[in-house]
């Protein structure tokens, strides 16, 4: 059968329709998130938008509360709706779950069919810091590739990223910077990365940051910093990112040996 919920979108109420078969084997409540995670990909569902409440929905999907209530849970969980005290349950934009792996977030957001964009903030060559130098196996205060970068992803902003380069790897400019992700203008210059030592955190925004990220000072932020080696054991580049913690999470998958 297919379920018929009314949702009021802001310009008048429009009909989802979703698949709900209670003879599949997917289970009733993981049928509904399925609907809702592809209407809110295609755009029929834009951030913002108000849902009823679980009876609402489950009355007109023909479901009992409980089963409604699992997939509203779920959906919460997936970052997909939010629910906010006095207002009810909202759209939320989807965020950008990224796998731990190395590779560059321009590929990763490529590759996942979002649109990345970049404005270069700061671009030239000074003096590396003692940490930095360290990282990259510079002698302290040797001068290094300086970038400061914004990436947005389908007109949003989404991350602040600071990275070193050694000079020594060839020539970067900030017009091939502002189009191309860095690991794809390395590669160009013949490095063929590695391995990389990556640590994941979590932070409250600094004005400046938030400003970037249209958000509001000290709210949350997830954090990442990298040294990439090459096959030959070079450190290639360094770097500290900023991302939107409602936008972006990383994913993993752990096993025992």
């Amino acid at each position: 059968m297919t379920g018929h919920i009314y949702i009021n979108c802001g310009s008048g109420a429009v009909a989802l329709n979703l698949k709900i078969s209670k003879d599949s084997p997917v289970p009733l409540y993981h049928q509904v998130v399925q609907g809702f995670e592809d209407a809110v990909n295609a755009g029929e569902l834009p951030p913002g938008t108000k849902l009823e409440n679980e009876i609402e929905l489950a009355r007109q999907l023909g479901l009992s509360r409980p089963t409604m209530r699992k997939a509203m849970d779920e959906l919460v969980r997936a970052g997909l709706l939010v629910r906010k005290r006095g207002v009810g349950t909202q759209v939320v934009a989807p965020s950008v779950r990224r796998p731990l792996q190395l590779s560059s977030l321009h590929d990763d957001l490529a590759k996942s069919g979002s649109r990345p964009t970049t404005k270069v903030l700061e671009f030239g060559t000074a003096p590396a810091p003692a940490e930095v130098a360290g990282h990259l196996g510079l002698a302290a205060g040797a001068d290094a590739y300086h970038m400061i970068r914004l990436r947005s992803v389908d007109g949003k902003p989404l991350a602040v990223m600071e990275n070193w380069v050694p000079l020594a790897f060839g020539t970067l400019t900030e017009e091939e910077l502002a189009e191309r992700g860095l690991y794809d203008l390395l590669r160009g210059l013949g490095i063929n990365f590695h391995l990389a030592h990556q640590r994941v955190g979590a932070a409250l925004a600094t004005r400046y940051q938030a400003d970037l990220l249209e958000m509001e000072p000290r709210e949350a932020v997830v954090t990442m910093e990298r040294t990439a080696t090459d096959d030959q054991g070079r450190p290639v580049e360094t770097g500290h990112h900023v991302y939107a913690a409602d936008l972006y999470s990383f994913e993993m998958t752990l096993m025992q040996h």
